[in-house]
């Protein structure tokens, strides 16, 4: 028999097979996936977002718009005493309210009405107020802050056609 030497050829490589690409191409493929799977639902959030925003700001100029066109609930009459009926109420001193009130605290600065102070008494309650507090109040408000009693009634009017002889 004879022999025949023969000489090592270097053969290629075998191709590759299908589960090689696979494999290979899953990996890129995985991590779009998972990149597409949380940008999606973020975007889709921050979609929602921007509707919930715009409905807020169309709703707040619906209301605001609806507001300044309606009359009001309770209309603002805006007329306290004016300072004519202020002058006609009784002015007191401190020292003479304690006499004559309930108590010397003033309801609208929640502060004592000391003896030497000027103080006004609300006619018809009695109720006794530092005199700067109780014109504020009153130039406001036709209400004794304490009992909410109404003054305009018992206030004096007097008009410009009328003397007071």
């Amino acid at each position: 028999m004879h022999y025949t030497r023969i000489s090592p050829v270097s053969l290629p490589s075998p191709p590759p097979t299908a589960t090689a690409t696979v494999q290979s191409s899953s990996g890129g493929n995985m991590f779009a996936t998972v990149f597409v799977a949380l940008l999606l639902p973020c975007f889709a959030m921050c979609i929602v977002f921007l509707i919930y925003l715009s409905l807020l700001w169309w709703s707040a100029r619906r209301r605001n718009e609806r507001l300044r066109l309606a009359e009001p609930v309770k209309p603002k009459t805006g007329k306290g005493l004016s300072v004519l009926e202020l002058e006609n109420l009784p002015k007191i001193t401190g020292k003479e309210l304690a006499l004559t009130a309930r108590s010397t605290e003033c309801a609208v600065c929640l502060e004592e009405i000391e003896s030497c102070q000027p103080a006004r008494l609300v006619p018809g309650c009695n109720h006794g107020f530092h005199q700067v507090c109780a014109d504020t109040w009153l130039s406001n408000h036709t209400v004794c802050p304490v009992c909410r009693g109404e003054l305009a009634p018992k206030v004096p009017q007097f008009s410009e056609d009328h003397s007071q002889c």
